[in-house]
């Protein structure tokens, strides 16, 4: 089966939010995260084998409580690695994005309400490099 895009899919609007997200992530802005995240989301990982989950609540109170990768100089490297949509309403996007020496792949699932995008789940992974 081939995948065809929807003429009427809204690629700036993901655009726009996976910038948004990454301005985030780099400035250590809880509350511009917040706004591309929906209320009910989580994030999930594997740490040590284990599956791993954590409320946007939560994640964002840790968001708060670190030093931000602007504020410590860090590089910034971030950037969409796939967009990949089902209809207009669906999306997922794989970005890669980085607080050295961590390096992270997230797979962002997203959905489409009343017009405007938010992220509904966060899986991730992170590779330390020394």
């Amino acid at each position: 089966m081939s995948h065809k895009t929807h003429p009427h899919f809204d690629r700036a609007g993901v655009e726009h939010l996976i910038q948004t997200y990454f301005d985030g992530l780099y400035d250590g802005d809880a509350d511009k995260l917040a706004s591309v995240f929906a209320p009910s989301s989580s994030l999930t990982w594997v740490h040590e084998g284990q599956l791993k989950t954590l409320s946007r609540d939560a994640w964002l109170e840790v968001v708060r409580a670190r030093p931000s990768p602007r504020s410590r100089g860090l590089a910034r490297d971030d950037g969409i690695l796939m967009l990949d949509h089902a209809g207009v309403d669906t999306a997922l996007v794989k970005v890669k994005c980085q607080i050295p020496p961590l390096y992270f792949t997230d797979y962002l699932s997203l959905l489409r309400t009343g017009g405007h995008w938010q992220i509904v789940q966060k899986v991730y992974a992170a590779v330390m490099q020394i």
